[in-house]
């Protein structure tokens, strides 16, 4: 398939309109169908991909997306960069509602998932994952301001297998272990894009404060997602934004980052996109 974005942004369907002039493109991939088709437009002047993380309408749980075809389906058609924000909940009290972490670090509690795109006979291939996110995604989203939300640098967030949110002591363990913020979705969908040699870069929306933080209350679909409703068009101001700051395809191309060399050396079972 011909490259028809050189950026790719995974979120919820409130971010179709911030696309300008979007249209749809279905993509098949060897892990089968992504949770939804690619809409492509452009945003400060790139050409973007979207891609619903959980399907329009919300179809898929955190444990049944297919995070191999998504991100498969977002390299076949030329992206490299990848914006990933997501709900996620706070495990620090001065992480309040609102605030946007961009994590450096990530734990992987999930299981049941498929983790891995080399898992047929073949050449092992064993992919470096020490620094999990791409450091000038990161560089780009933490030097782009916004007056409306509050942007933090630097935490670790904890992935847990959903749907259902943590019980009070698993909170508390999260919280003793010093995670800041945890979530349902950033894996395998971060070790997968480096596994495809994708720069990926995630910005977690805090949604709540996690059961057992301070002595919260449990956490609620409804107030996860009022939180999210209010927060969305600050959200996708500051994105457009972001995007506009990520670095230029041309330069992509020779970056001299961990996800982009990730593949140097290895012998691969097959051809990637």
């Amino acid at each position: 398939m011909d490259d028809l974005a050189d950026l790719g942004v995974i979120g919820g369907s409130g971010f179709y309109s911030f696309l300008d002039d979007p249209r749809t493109v279905s993509v098949d991939t060897p892990f089968g169908a992504p949770s939804d088709d690619l809409q492509i437009g452009t945003v400060a002047g790139r050409q973007v991909a979207f891609l619903a993380r959980h399907g329009q309408g919300h179809r898929y749980p955190p444990h049944r997306i297919n995070y191999r075809a998504n991100l498969w389906a977002l390299r076949s058609v030329g992206v490299r960069q990848v914006l990933a924000p997501c709900a996620v909940g706070s495990l620090r009290p001065e992480l309040t509602p609102g605030t946007i972490v961009v994590p450096d670090q990530v734990v992987d509690r999930t299981s049941g998932r498929p983790h891995t795109v080399y898992d047929e006979p073949g050449p092992v291939v064993h992919v470096g994952f020490a620094d999990p996110y791409c450091p000038r995604g990161r560089a780009a989203v933490l030097g782009t301001p916004s007056p409306q939300l509050q942007v933090v640098d630097r935490g670790t967030l904890v992935v847990i297998n959903g749907p259902r949110f943590s019980s009070r002591a698993e909170s508390q363990w999260h919280q003793a272990a010093g995670w800041a913020v945890v979530g349902m979705t950033g894996m395998p969908e971060a070790s997968i894009a480096r596994e495809l040699a994708m720069c990926l870069t995630t910005m977690c929306v805090v949604t709540d404060h996690d059961a057992g933080v301070e002595g919260e209350a449990g956490v609620t679909h409804a107030e996860v997602m009022r939180t999210f409703g209010r927060s969305i068009d600050a959200l996708k101001s500051w994105l457009g934004e972001v995007i506009g700051a990520m670095p230029p395809p041309q330069d992509d191309a020779t970056a001299d980052c961990s996800c982009r060399r990730a593949l140097d050396g290895l012998q691969l079972p097959f051809a990637l996109p």
